[in-house]
């Protein structure tokens, strides 16, 4: 029958819950040893694909464990124990590794299968919370993922179990990514989809402004000629150039509102390279548009000047046009 918890109360089961879990994966650390690092040789030295298995709620973790390792340069996939002992062991082969997840060590559906296994002699590692299992002993590495305790007040529910579980398949995958030298390229080919692929794919010639849209004024021309060519072009900013085209500074809305703070300049008088900034950031065209947002991010602008390696302004690119492009 439901009971009344109060508000506070209600914030405390949640505090709790994340104080367990957060000891369950800090605990962790102290387990990062040699049959760790003899599971990262064994799963870079597989020619095959890294095969994950689990039950339960261990094989919702398998699932998102195999699906990090694909994503970051280690090919795997998920199998369903139960179904693997029914036809799917058809789907391992000699070249393959096995990583199989069972908190207790003991579960049947993944039990029935090691016979196999070992016949083939597939490599199997296993992930588990008792070192003393069958699985545990099975195993040619195992890696121990035990807790004191569930965050589940009835310490039936796997949650800070999985977590650690969890949190020990990503350690596998960054270890792997970083040993096989993964790349941002290399997992953009993976993620071409949604705006995840736009970031890591999207080119920063792609989506410049260019032509008849790029604002620019020569060194010579006064603040009124910058403020025009940039409500005609409407980007906030315009680029000065020399008459190479050669990058010399830019000016920006910020830029004019600096410009009244400190004088009283005329506008029609003076000229735009007394009150631009120089030195301004440039991008060339061929990087991705993830860098470019990086810079901006890091440097607090909207705008970057797109340049050839001359300096030659060739085009702009504003952080509206990541915002429309579903980059940001």
């Amino acid at each position: 029958m439901p009971i009344k918890i109060d508000d506070q109360s209600l914030i405390k089961i949640a505090h709790d819950v994340i104080d367990v879990e957060t000891q369950a994966v800090c605990a962790l650390k102290d387990r990062i040893g040699d049959q760790f690092v003899r599971a990262c040789h064994t799963l870079i030295a597989c020619r095959g694909r890294i095969v994950v298995t689990g039950m339960g709620k261990s094989g919702h973790i398998g699932g998102k464990i195999a699906a990090t390792l694909a994503s970051t340069g280690s090919p795997a996939f998920f199998v369903h124990p139960g179904e693997a002992g029914h036809g799917d062991l058809g789907m391992i082969t000699r070249e393959d590794t096995v990583l199989a997840l069972s908190n207790s060590g003991e579960s049947p559906e993944i039990l029935t299968i090691l016979p196999m296994l070992k016949r083939l002699a597939i490599p199997l590692l296993a992930m588990t919370g008792n070192s003393k299992s069958t699985l545990a002993r099975e195993a040619s590495v195992h890696l121990d993922v035990q807790v004191a305790e569930e965050a589940c007040p009835l310490g039936l529910a796997p949650t800070s179990s999985t977590t650690a579980a969890l949190v020990m398949g990503d350690a596998l995958a960054v270890s792997l990514l970083k040993s096989k030298g993964f790349t941002r390229d290399d997992f953009a080919l993976a993620h071409p989809g949604g705006n995840l692929g736009k970031r890591l794919l999207l080119t920063t010639a792609e989506l410049m402004h260019a032509g008849q849209e790029l604002p620019y004024v020569r060194e010579d021309a006064f603040v009124s000629d910058a403020l025009i060519e940039m409500t005609a072009k409407k980007l906030g900013m315009t680029a000065i150039i020399s008459r190479d085209d050669v990058v010399t500074g830019i000016f920006t809305d910020g830029d004019l509102r600096r410009m009244f703070e400190k004088s009283e300049r005329d506008v029609h008088s003076t000229l735009v390279t007394a009150v631009m900034t120089r030195n301004c950031c440039t991008i060339r065209p061929e990087l991705l548009v993830a860098e470019a947002m990086q810079i901006m991010e890091q440097k607090k602008i909207t705008a970057l000047l797109v340049t050839d390696p001359e300096k030659r302004l060739i085009g702009t690119l504003h952080m509206h046009d990541l915002l429309l492009a579903g980059v940001v």
